[in-house]
């Protein structure tokens, strides 16, 4: 007796993909994430070109936040202060050589330099955003909880600061 392959009806392929759906889910989902880009996004500037962060301004950060945080209902006029960890980082683009000789290999780094029409500039490979450290929110408002929890929210969720690190007190109604 030879044993001869049939190939499978279309019930019975259905009936294995029904059986096994969510495993074949899984398995898309996941392929799904690792298909999915992520990663630092880097971009070449010539450094002090006004584009990026360089122009970081931590006042009008504030200032800005504090017109936001206003308008929540029963804060009142609010004053936000920050405070940061470091502020922005430029990691310059540099251009690696390796050679090797007679007493074993060497690395040279040079930075990158872009040369402008004024002169010339440090190509940068990356800004690092700043860190925050904490911040403080007055308002007068910030003895109610519900308030209290809505502006720490929309302060961490704008500075990457945890609840521990933002303090919501409450001031008086007039402006500073």
């Amino acid at each position: 007796m030879k044993f001869q392959w049939k190939p499978p009806r279309a019930e019975q392929v259905w009936k294995l993909l029904d059986k096994y759906k969510f495993v074949l889910l899984l398995l898309a989902a996941g392929l799904a994430l690792l298909l999915w880009p992520a990663g630092e996004r880097e971009e070449t500037v010539p450094a002090g070109t006004g584009e990026g962060l360089g122009d970081f301004d931590l006042e009008a950060l504030e200032e800005k936040l504090s017109r936001a945080l206003s308008q929540v209902e029963g804060a009142g006029q609010v004053t936000v202060v920050l405070t940061l960890r470091s502020g922005v980082e430029q990691v310059p683009l540099t251009d690696r050589s390796t050679s090797t000789g007679e007493r074993g290999s060497s690395v040279e780094e040079k930075t990158v330099v872009i040369n402008t029409g004024s002169g010339q500039q440090a190509a940068v490979r990356v800004e690092r955003c700043p860190a925050f450290q904490g911040a403080v929110v007055v308002c007068p408002g910030g003895d109610r909880a519900e308030v209290r929890l809505l502006l720490t929210q929309a302060v961490s969720s704008l500075t990457g600061l945890g609840a521990d690190k933002i303090t919501v007190c409450k001031g008086s109604a007039e402006p500073p």
